[in-house]
């Protein structure tokens, strides 16, 4: 297929490109590569496909030195008109949608950041599918959108009306969006609830980087909510292996679906919402246990209460993904951290450690 991936500097886009690429796929990748974190590391992952630094320009395609079927271009999704135009000239099979402004936290001090490119840039990518018949529309939404619900393990059958972060309202509205272009124009549309990945090239806010940076600098870590907190880790292959088998089965609309028994998830459209998770949720205390045991370090805990826009638990049903694609993320903890805690230590040395900007 000849595939659009939004956010190829970034975390998740980075290894999907790769996957992707590795299959025979035709890749174009794009990504703004701003400064929410080290931009370093987003051109570090750009080189390690291929992609030369010196020579990223905005809106100038840059072909992989490694890859002969990737291009990638630095590119604003705010930017209609250059989107449009892309889309246009290269007419790509399908669309994965993974840029966004990530960063619960930092949705409260910075909140325009999160309109113009979570909701902007989303509608103009639902535009481009409009207009040049894409195939299929895959799209990040966030584990975030579950908000006070407090049914565990999280169903994508539960109502997630009530979001704690402008971040996860952003990413409802996308779904919501999506579900309106769907029915509207017949886009096959599926929304991808990611819950919270980690493992090699990772996000420096995220907190088992902070924790590993911490802990190599014999410095404190933060613990949130005095450790009383659980998080279903899911380590980044099971993510790109459940992106990837979704991308290859378009959403189509239910043919049971009951408007006087709405399945949120679902629709008369092609539409569908999916968890991404390892459906085995870790209390925080034995995660950063097994992060000490991956560096043979010890931490240097500091209690802290719980912060604005955080939820004190999260755990993915991923019945659906079961079902529908015999999905079975089967990287355990402690291998994922072992890999991440490797990765990082060849990566960064103690002169060059990463700065976790606005984390």
């Amino acid at each position: 297929m000849k595939v659009l991936v939004t956010g190829t500097a970034g975390f998740v886009g980075f290894h999907l490109a790769e996957h992707l690429l590795s299959r025979g796929d035709e890749v174009i990748g794009l990504d703004n590569i701003n400064d929410y974190y080290d931009t370093s590391l987003k051109f570090a992952r750009l080189a390690e496909s291929g992609i030369s630094e010196e020579l990223v320009e905005w809106n100038k395609e840059v072909a992989s030195l490694k890859h002969p079927n990737y291009k990638f271009i630095r590119m604003n999704l705010e930017d209609k008109e250059d989107l449009m135009s892309l889309c246009d000239r290269e007419q790509f099979d399908v669309i994965v949608h993974l840029a966004a402004q990530a960063g619960v936290r930092y949705s409260i001090s910075n909140p325009d950041a999160y309109a113009q490119s979570n909701l902007v840039s989303f509608l103009n990518v639902l535009e481009a599918s409009r207009h040049f018949k894409i195939k299929h529309l895959v799209y990040a939404s966030s584990s975030s959108v579950y908000g006070l619900n407090e049914t565990m393990p999280f169903s994508v059958k539960h109502c997630v009306d009530h979001p704690v972060s402008l971040y996860a309202a952003s990413k409802k509205a996308n779904e919501l969006m999506a579900h309106t272009y769907s029915h509207l124009y017949r886009i096959p549309t599926s929304g991808l609830r990611f819950f919270t990945v980690y493992g090699p090239w990772g996000r420096p806010d995220m907190a088992y980087f902070l924790f590993t940076k911490a802990i190599c600098n014999g410095e404190p870590i933060q613990v949130f909510n005095h450790g009383k907190m659980k998080r279903d880790f899911t380590y980044i292959d099971d993510i790109v292996t459940g992106i990837v088998n979704v991308l290859d089965k378009p959403a189509e609309p239910c043919k049971n679906w009951n408007a006087k028994r709405p399945d949120p998830s679902r629709s008369t459209a092609p539409y569908c919402i999916y968890n991404i998770g390892n459906n085995k949720p870790v209390a925080l205390m034995s995660f950063i246990k097994t992060i000490e045991e991956c560096l043979g370090k010890e931490a240097v805990l500091e209690m802290k209460g719980i912060q604005d826009g955080d939820v004190t638990a999260t755990w993915a049903n991923v019945d659906d993904l079961i079902q529908n694609f015999n999905y079975k993320p089967d990287t355990n903890l402690k291998a994922g951290l072992k890999r991440f805690t490797d990765w990082y230590t060849s990566y960064y040395t103690l002169e060059q450690l990463p700065l976790a900007a606005n984390a």
